[in-house]
């Protein structure tokens, strides 16, 4: 194989690693704004079953004030029933008696339908809470299992630049100045496979004369349609299987 495509092959990997470092890297603050967001999610649903969990207990208290207040006119009505001289008073009496005891029960009917929900909004306080305890957990692990990443990337990319460097300064200038043109203009991809006849990558049909010069990998062709280094890797023969000798 021709040494400057050899080495352009070399180079196009290291830029492949290269872009895919980078591409990571640059999104880390993407990843830790996900990370945080989940938390801030289980915070969510921590504060929104507190909050439920609050405004139940004001309402029962707001309910036993209720039931209070009717008990202290139930037990005055009561008072007043022993007093009574005429008919018509005992009557007003026992009608102020009978709506106070009414009053009592349907709060204390509520109060009880409070009393069971705050039973069901406190079990789902402390779900939401070890559900917090567990997403903090797990994104913590996730945190300093990104960082390590992080650190492995940045070391990728200090080598995979130093190894640049080195195969660039062993390159023909002419040969580098085709890639880096043709890799600015295709998105950081400036060589091809040339297989069947075809440029892999473009997928467009070669000349059979270029696609014959291509095979033999001693010079820099570029593709017709998408003027990308083409080369050839040649197909490895396959394994003879072992002659076995009947015994």
């Amino acid at each position: 194989m021709n040494d400057d495509l050899q080495r352009l092959i070399a180079l196009q990997k290291l830029d492949s690693t290269a872009h895919d470092a980078d591409r990571r890297i640059a999104e880390e603050p993407e990843r830790l704004k996900a990370l945080d967001a989940r938390i801030e999610g289980a915070k969510a649903q921590v504060a929104a079953a507190k909050e439920q969990l609050a405004e139940n207990q004001n309402a029962r208290r707001a309910v036993e004030k209720d039931v209070a207040l009717h008990q202290g006119r139930l037990s005055k009505f009561r008072e007043q029933a022993m007093a009574v001289k005429t008919n018509q008073e005992y009557h007003a009496i026992q009608h102020e008696i009978a709506f106070a005891q009414a009053e009592i029960k349907k709060h204390e009917d509520t109060l009880l339908e409070l009393m069971m929900g705050a039973d069901d909004l406190t079990a789902a306080a402390k779900r939401a809470e070890a559900a917090l305890v567990a997403e903090q957990k797990a994104t913590d692990a996730e945190k300093k299992a990104l960082s390590a990443e992080l650190a492995e990337l940045k070391t990728t990319a200090a080598r995979l630049r130093e190894e640049r460097a080195a195969v660039v300064a062993a390159l023909n200038p002419q040969a580098l100045a085709v890639f880096e043109l043709v890799s600015r203009r295709r998105n950081g991809v400036a060589l091809a496979e040339a297989r069947d006849g075809i440029c892999t990558i473009c997928h467009v049909r070669l000349r059979p004369q270029v696609y014959n010069t291509v095979l033999k990998n001693e010079q820099i062709i570029q593709c017709d349609s998408c003027n990308r280094i083409l080369y050839h890797i040649k197909p490895q023969p396959l394994a003879t299987p072992p002659v076995v000798h009947p015994q």
